[in-house]
């Protein structure tokens, strides 16, 4: 089978522009959190999101807009840095062998919210032309492998929480039996409309808004935590064949290594250890590597009560007695969870915790919980480690878990 590399990452956030702003931030535990404005937050119990508040760079032209809706566009941001860095260029018979593998969640939210404000608020009487192909799932994917020039397999994955990991992990599996050569594989969630936070605040799941110190609100691990923060994220590897790599001298960041999934089939929302483990070790079983190989897992991690103990649980299930000196860390209490994007988002920041040594705290983690008894690398970076191989974990609802192993790269 083919060994897989990663020559290229690209994120935009909350956090700011590009994968390696990104990871400063979540190593000096930056929030990105902040208040929600009105009329987004009205009625809200919830009133926080790590939503982006900066100009995004303008790489399309004005004509084509309309065909994007946001979460496309973050999409192709994080798409063309990665491209960029990955220094790909591709002869027509390699484009025929290059594929785009994307996740989302809820795909062209903010165009279908449009659509519905159009009709039932505004009572126009036609939708905007271009609604379907800037709204439907597979929009990102699509603009991205149009502008990448990518003519092989385009696939789109919407898996809740886990979707931009499972991108990941199938394209992994692509390339590593000569189904293709190389693969942008990642995802993209733009989320903030009244529609849907309006949905996922009728489910309890949000976190309440610290009124000290709103950017704080997400606590994971953490005694006082009280759930999630929604974030909108686009993140994207440009994963390769290891002999297509060295034949055009790229730089390779990483190699993945391993990739393992499952389904809990014990309830839609609430977590299953066994399951979560189930994927860990086959993700393990795939890289050929022992627990005490891992050594540091950035965690799914997102707030919630239920969540945050059982990942600590299934931790431990499959780590054993290493738990106790695994380091393990989550760094959505700065990003937020970005739903799609987020399995992408964390294994980006995971390559570069591998690459440099230095580990992302979990932001804001001042009360221990006696659940969540790893170490959680509580609220300063840790740096100077030498890594060797790195976890990223992603849980979804619907039962759906992901997980994903970067080693070292060595010839």
């Amino acid at each position: 089978m083919e060994r897989v590399v990663i020559t290229g990452v690209g994120v935009v956030s909350a956090l700011g522009l590009g994968a390696e702003t990104n990871f400063l931030q979540a190593l000096a535990g930056q929030s990105g959190i902040s208040l929600l404005p009105p009329p987004l937050s009205s009625n809200l119990l919830c009133g926080v999101g790590a939503t982006i508040q900066f100009a995004l760079p303008d790489l399309l032209k004005k004509s084509e807009a309309p065909l994007f809706d946001r979460f496309s566009l973050l999409g192709w941001i994080a798409a063309h840095e990665a491209l960029m860095q990955s220094g790909e260029s591709t002869s027509p018979l390699q484009a025929d062998q290059s594929g785009v593998f994307w996740g989302t969640g809820i795909g062209g939210a903010q165009t279908v919210e449009t659509g519905y404000v159009d009709l039932f608020l505004d009572d126009k009487k036609r939708l905007r032309p271009m609604s379907v192909v800037a709204g439907m799932n597979n929009a990102a994917a699509g603009q991205i492998a149009l502008r990448a020039g990518f003519r092989g397999t385009v696939n789109t994955y919407s898996t809740a929480c886990v979707s931009s990991a499972q991108a990941i992990g199938e394209a992994f599996r692509h390339i590593r039996h000569g189904y293709s050569t190389r693969i942008i594989a990642g995802g993209s969630e733009a989320l903030f409309t009244r529609g849907i936070l309006s949905a996922w605040d009728a489910l309890r799941v949000l976190a309440n808004t610290d009124s000290a110190h709103p950017e704080r609100s997400c606590k994971p691990f953490s005694k006082n935590r009280t759930g999630l923060v929604l974030g909108e994220a686009g993140a994207a590897v440009v994963l390769e064949s290891l002999s297509s790599a060295r034949a055009r001298g790229a730089t390779i960041l990483a190699e993945l290594v391993g990739y393992g999934t499952s389904n809990d089939a014990v309830h839609m929302t609430k977590p299953d250890p066994d399951g979560q483990a189930r994927a860990m070790q086959a993700a393990l079983s795939e890289a050929q590597l022992q627990p005490i190989d891992i050594d540091y897992i950035n965690a799914h991690g997102a707030g919630t009560h239920a969540g945050d103990a059982t990942e600590t649980q299934s931790i431990r299930q499959v780590f054993g007695g290493h738990a106790d000196t695994l380091m393990v860390s989550s760094t959505k209490a700065v990003h937020g969870h970005t739903l799609g994007a987020a399995g992408a988002l964390e294994l980006v920041l995971s390559v570069a915790t591998l690459r440099s040594g230095n580990i992302p705290p979990t932001a804001f983690l001042e009360q221990r919980d006696l659940q969540c008894d790893l170490d959680m690398v509580p609220l300063q970076a840790r740096t100077g480690h030498s890594l060797q191989a790195v976890m990223s974990n992603s849980f979804a609802f619907g039962g759906s878990n992901v997980a994903l192993i970067a080693r070292k790269f060595s010839g």
